[in-house]
């Protein structure tokens, strides 16, 4: 097996060093006129063109302008400065200097468009019209010598690494052949080996016209570029059809070896799945065997773990081992085979929330009950984050009165279940919304001193996750729990982030949004803080003291925003008296640097509690006043 793994990782290597000059990483797509005609009289700032390119990585491209270097002119002077510009963001190309004078000008440049790795240059050519002289201008072909080029730029040859140092021929003077002894040109097309010294009287067969000189092929070419024929050559430079050949023989090599390692492998795994197939039944029947009490059978169920160089293993205490470890991995994880569903307690688009059963759950002999959270089938990734990012968040919490408790989880498999603590009153608007309904019935309801207790208790929770440095981004009535002692709970930690890293959080995804309980940097910067969180616990208040009614009642959503960014506030409810609305407005501050911090507003709720005066008139309760929204789209409520 090891030979096999240590040919195919010599074929990889082997691969990787033929290709070793490629990057997964691709070249920008150029896409651009090559061919620029431009009068003299074009004035400066004038748009020459636009370039356009695209990038596979999507990376960010920058644009330039180089001179070629030469002219392409018949001689190797330095062309003069470009007289373009180019904006290196958008790829649009200026004039930005007067073309007078300069007509009939031929310029090359490259045109570079680069993404950060890779550069991609395409070549242009310039022709600038003198169109300020009476007789006009004329297009000079930018490669004169190329037969049937038509005025058109070539594409540039690509050169190779192996080659592209080499230095020029040197220069050949005139042939002294008159081209009158020529009856017609004739290119002579030499055989897959040919080596300039050979003379013409070698294959004066071909060239019956020409009369027997000793002229090189180097003088013939010359010849049949001055008379206007372009020579191209086909062959390839040796290092080039190395290449070529190497690398189908290796890639055809590499994928053989791939294969017939992955046959053998699989091979090997069906042969040792039979053979435990087969382990596993001797051992059932050793099991369920009860005829001898002979130790031997007892010792065949002895599989794991083997000794090796005759050394003595205790295989009872490595079993013993292995489970403490699991255990101490697992601290988190039940079993969900120890999990009976009860009834749903709640459910959204997405997520579900059972009531349900477990056994020897949370250090507890036998039942109890839990809250069990997980994903609908339709769920999407950005879901199945969230209640993972959620769990992630419970796992780092300790035990705290006024914040749902984790218990476990099942996370071995999908879907996915998240164990919390059963809260039996359920959620805190529901209850207030209850309470009221039951106070227009004549029933007892609650007094002012519930109501400032609900608040002092979440404030008790917010300080503390916020000193786990825990943003909860969407702290509302709907997501605290409230139990059969009228304790508060925080809880629903689906959009929850640990922010311990940095203080701010900017919301990357979209959904549906709670945005009557947003700050003014969550609507519009997409910015989460813990002074954000401070901001919807000022509207919790009013859910609380209004019983669980719906903020910025009679306005739809749109109009909410618009009003907060004007520096509309909820207004202070006649029933509410003006030291535990000051509370709620402090939280509201423009400037999230203002808003209190949560240790502020435990001592601010803290003091009202002690305090024997009602701060919530629940006789003056103006029920015409306040009402629940059901459902409104595009907002959660």
């Amino acid at each position: 097996m090891y030979v096999g793994w240590i040919v195919v990782a010599a074929a990889t290597l082997l691969v990787l060093g033929v290709y070793g000059q490629y990057s997964d990483n691709t070249p920008p797509v150029v896409t651009l006129d090559r061919n620029w005609v431009l009068p003299d009289t074009e004035p400066v700032g004038s748009i020459v063109t636009r370039v356009r390119a695209h990038d596979a990585e999507q990376d960010d491209l920058i644009y330039g302008l180089e001179p070629l270097g030469h002219k392409y002119n018949g001689d190797d002077s330095p062309q003069p400065p470009l007289p373009f510009t180019i904006d290196n963001k958008t790829g649009t190309i200026f004039l930005n200097e007067t073309l007078k004078g300069r007509g009939g000008e031929n310029l090359f440049l490259w045109v570079t468009v680069s993404d950060g790795q890779l550069t991609a240059k395409t070549e242009v050519y310039v022709n600038i019209e003198n169109k300020s002289s009476p007789s006009g201008g004329h297009t000079r072909s930018p490669f004169p010598s190329q037969h049937g080029s038509g005025g058109r730029i070539r594409p540039p040859i690509l050169s190779l690494p192996a080659i592209s140092n080499y230095p020029r021929p040197p220069q050949i003077p005139p042939s002294s052949i008159s081209n009158d002894n020529i009856d017609k040109p004739t290119i002579l097309r030499p055989e897959k080996k040919l080596n300039k010294d050979i003379n013409i009287d070698d294959v004066a067969s071909t060239a019956s016209t020409i009369p027997p000189t000793k002229i090189t092929i180097n003088n013939i070419e010359n010849n049949e570029i001055n008379n206007g024929a372009s020579v191209s050559s086909n062959q390839s430079p040796p290092s080039q059809e190395i290449v070529i050949t190497l690398v189908p023989i290796f890639a055809v090599f590499a994928l053989i070896l791939i294969l017939g390692t992955a046959w053998w492998m699989l091979k090997n795994k069906f042969c040792i799945s039979q053979k435990t197939k087969k382990s596993t039944k001797k051992q059932a029947n050793v099991r369920v065997s009860y005829i001898s009490d002979d130790p031997s059978l007892i010792l065949k169920s002895w599989q794991n773990p083997k000794a090796k160089n005759n050394k003595y293993k205790d295989w009872k205490r490595e079993n013993q081992l292995s489970e403490i470890r699991q255990k101490i991995d697992d601290k988190w994880e039940f079993p969900r085979h120890r999990l009976k569903v009860l009834g749903i307690l709640g459910e959204g688009c997405f997520g579900q929330v059972w009531k349900s059963e477990a056994i020897d759950i949370d250090d507890k002999k036998g039942t109890s009950i839990v809250a069990v959270k997980t994903l609908k089938e339709n769920a999407t990734e950005r879901e199945r984050i969230d209640l993972a990012q959620e769990l992630k968040v419970m796992k780092t919490l300790e035990p705290h009165p006024n914040v749902v408790r984790l218990i476990g989880c099942c996370t071995e498999r999908e879907p996915m279940f998240v164990i919390l603590e059963y809260v039996s009153g359920g959620k805190l608007q529901s209850f207030l919304r209850e309470s009221r309904e039951e106070r227009n019935r004549g029933g007892p309801g609650l007094t002012s001193r519930d109501l400032t207790g609900f608040v002092y208790q979440i404030s008790k929770g917010m300080e503390y996750l916020a000193s786990k440095g825990i943003i909860h981004r969407d702290l509302a009535a709907r997501n605290i729990l409230i139990d059969n002692d009228r304790g508060c709970k925080v809880a629903d930690f689906g959009f929850a982030r640990d922010i311990a890293a940095n203080a701010i959080y900017e919301r990357k995804s979209e959904g549906r949004l709670p945005i009557r309980w947003m700050a003014p940097e969550s609507l519009y910067d997409n910015i989460f803080s813990v002074k954000s969180d401070i901001w919807s616990f000022g509207v919790l208040i009013w859910e609380i003291v209004t019983l669980g009614s719906t903020p910025y009642p009679g306005m739809a959503a749109a109009e909410v925003m618009k009003k907060i960014k004007e520096g509309y506030r909820l207004d202070r409810p006649e029933h509410c008296k003006r030291e535990l609305y000051n509370i709620m407005y402090y939280c509201w501050d423009k400037d999230p640097n203002c808003r209190p911090l949560f240790g502020e507003l435990v001592g601010l709720t803290e003091g009202l509690l002690l305090d024997e005066t009602d701060y919530i008139e629940l006789d003056r309760f103006p029920d015409h006043s306040y009402y629940n929204v059901l459902n409104l789209s595009g907002e959660k409520l």
